[in-house]
């Protein structure tokens, strides 16, 4: 009988550990699922945290810029690498991108203002770009809230919302208005003074004033720069442009259908400049410090006309090129150039510069020099005009040249060897096949 109560008080407290086991386990496994549950949210909402785009690095020399335009507004859905700012500095544009997908939360800084690199511009909620439908108009929507304000009103509270009709006078307040005039025509007056009449100005006068881009500010920065530093002097002399005519006429047809570019002057021009920078290095060289740095090699920098100023984009090593080679380079820095996509690297460096404006028709002119270059060549139009040939009167097509050289690096002999070489290449074209 004891034994049967024995295993009966054993079976008991079996049953109950049991159950507590399953009810501490059950208990655990709440505990861990609900840590889980906020270790989850909590990574969720990191995944959501805003992102502030900030100006990027832009180059070594350049630390500021002018934001000019936002492309994008508070709002607005963007995709990962979108433009959505511009920053304008006194090289080059530059683009701001959005890091990420997702949606413009707010806008930090206004457009023309200065910012610098770090500096916070946009901030970005992060998320996929869905397409919104067009939001009606605020010009609709006003119309139809009036009108649901109106049915609302009880008919005897309505307003009568018709424009105040303009107020007459009664009959009664006119007679005091009379008497009123009539003391103020009592009074004398004093004679009007004479004043003199003047002719309307013909022709508007009106005056726009427009804040100069960082460009347009850094040119003339640059060209002020190299009046005040550089001891500036020109030479001029003209070159009988008739075989280059010629050779550019015979060929110019054949260069365009093999190699799918123009052939111009500017070809022939860059390779008479590096051929005669060869013979006289220094117009090839710059001053550093109480230094002079001579060059084996030949940057040329090429004046080209932009709508925001001029840029002088770097054709390099031109005394490994050809007249093809040239014309390439050339037509596709002047591409980039005028659809604003040069970067710095297109721009730096440069040991001597061609300016041709005869394109726009200039007859003289004299180039500045682009520093720290010491000499730059400025191209003009070409005209017909009566030269001596063999002692015989005859009509060539002539281009008049200048070069503009630092007197501290180059001396007038050293000039004008230079400048008669060109004149000697350019006429006969063959003797740059010889040099």
């Amino acid at each position: 009988m004891l034994s049967k109560q024995i295993i009966a008080v054993a079976r008991a407290r079996s049953i109950l550990s049991v159950r507590n086991t399953v009810g501490a386990s059950l208990t655990r496994g709440w505990d861990f699922a609900a840590s889980r549950t906020r270790t989850s949210r909590f990574h969720s909402s990191k995944l959501l945290e805003a992102i502030t785009v900030k100006v990027p690095t832009m180059a070594e020399s350049i630390t500021e810029g002018t934001l000019k335009s936002f492309s994008k507004q508070v709002g607005d859905s963007v995709s990962a690498d979108e433009e959505i700012a511009t920053i304008e500095t006194d090289k080059i544009d530059v683009s701001v991108n959005a890091p990420e997908s997702g949606k413009i939360v707010q806008i930090l800084v206004a457009e023309e203002d200065t910012v610098t690199v770090g500096q916070d511009l946009v901030i970005i909620e992060p998320g996929e770009v869905e397409a919104s439908a067009p939001s009606p108009s605020r010009e609709a929507e006003v119309p139809t809230e009036n009108k649901a304000k109106d049915s609302a009103e009880p008919p005897n509270q309505q307003v009568n919302k018709k424009m105040p009709e303009p107020f007459a006078p009664s009959a009664g307040d006119k007679k005091p208005l009379e008497k009123e005039t009539l003391k103020t025509e009592a009074i004398p007056r004093k004679e009007k003074e004479t004043v003199p009449v003047t002719r309307p100005a013909l022709g508007s006068r009106g005056e726009t004033r427009v804040k100069m881009n960082r460009m347009r500010l850094r040119i003339a920065e640059r060209l002020k720069e190299s009046q005040n530093a550089a001891a500036s002097l020109t030479t001029f002399n003209e070159i009988d442009m008739s075989s280059l005519m010629e050779m550019r006429k015979k060929y110019k047809d054949q260069v365009l259908k093999e190699h799918d570019v123009k052939l111009g002057f500017m070809s022939a021009f860059a390779k008479a400049c590096t051929l005669a920078l060869r013979e006289i290095p220094a117009a090839n060289a710059s001053i550093e410090g109480d230094e002079i740095v001579y060059r084996d090699y030949v940057d040329l920098s090429v004046a080209v006309a932009t709508p925001k100023g001029l840029v002088t984009p770097v054709v390099r090593n031109t005394e490994t090129m050809n007249f093809i080679d040239i014309e390439k380079e050339i037509a596709f820095l002047g591409k980039k150039a005028r659809d604003g996509k040069l970067t710095l690297e297109d721009m730096a460096g440069g040991t001597f510069t061609i300016s041709n404006g005869g394109v726009f028709g200039s007859l003289y002119g004299t180039p500045i020099i682009n520093l720290p270059q010491s000499a730059v060549l400025g191209m003009h139009t070409i005209k017909d005009r009566p030269v001596v040939v063999d002692g015989q009167i005859v009509i060539r097509p002539i281009m008049v040249v200048a070069l503009t050289y630092d007197h501290r690096l180059l001396d007038g002999r050293e000039a004008v060897t230079f400048l008669v070489k060109v004149k000697e290449y350019i006429e006969d074209p063959r003797k740059m096949l010889l040099a």
